[in-house]
């Protein structure tokens, strides 16, 4: 959880508190098809949508490995994508950067890592993969293949579902990284907006920013539905 210690140097607290932030726990599906019990913590502006993803997913039996919240890897990322979980908060800087990631403010969930890795192109055409065992199986993305086994739990699979309750930006539309398991909220302006208000009108502009990006889809011919979520998500992250 976020450091409160009162003596701790401003740029090195975390930008939100724990007064700030929520548990949501859910039943998911594990990909033995059991039912288990997850928990995310994320901003509190959001937990209400996050609960209705994760309910969302359950009632869809989509697969989720596992979802503890950080503490119990010490906040690695790498241990935690390692275990296939699926997290939210993270009092963590952008990987290279000084700048918050947005897991910081608990705006940014993650999914599945194994199943939807992070690839980091490199000098002379290589590619990191993270977690590493995702790289036999989960490197191509295609959703059905010709005498290949149909593979659950990827993050294109629910792309609509996390748009249509405010994670309108996925990770997985990047060049560099390439972050499938990667879905968040806005832009990091948008999102300290959020965390700045009170609970109660930062959800007033949470819902009109749903509404807003609902509106447009709707206003679409549905003919590509892709090209018309990009079209939404610039539109209303504008």
């Amino acid at each position: 959880m976020p450091d409160t210690n009162p003596d701790t140097p401003d740029k090195d607290r975390p930008p939100v508190g724990c007064d700030r932030l929520r548990n949501v726990h859910f039943q998911h599906i594990d990909f033995k098809g059991n039912t288990q019990t997850g928990t995310l913590v994320v901003l509190d502006v959001i937990a209400e949508s996050t609960q209705s993803i994760f309910d969302q997913l359950y009632s869809m039996r989509f697969p989720i490995a596992q979802a503890m919240p950080m503490e119990h890897f010490d906040g690695d990322d790498d241990r935690a994508m390692e275990a296939n979980n699926t997290s939210a908060f993270n009092a963590r800087r952008i990987a290279g950067s000084t700048s918050w990631s947005k897991h910081a403010y608990g705006a940014a969930i993650d999914l599945n890592p194994l199943q939807n890795p992070v690839l980091y192109p490199g000098k002379n055409g290589t590619i990191a993969v993270k977690p590493l065992a995702a790289t036999g199986t989960y490197i191509n993305r295609l959703d059905a293949r010709p005498g290949k086994p149909v593979r659950p739990g990827m993050a294109e699979q629910v792309i609509d579902l996390f748009a249509q309750h405010g994670f309108i930006r996925w990770g997985g539309y990047w060049d560099s990284p390439m972050d499938i398991q990667h879905f968040e909220v806005g832009t990091v302006n948008f999102i300290k907006t959020l965390a700045s208000k009170p609970l109660e009108q930062g959800k007033i502009i949470f819902e009109k920013y749903i509404a807003d990006y609902k509106q447009c889809i709707c206003g679409k011919k549905g003919e590509d539905k892709a090209r018309d979520r990009a079209e939404c998500i610039e539109q209303v992250s504008n």
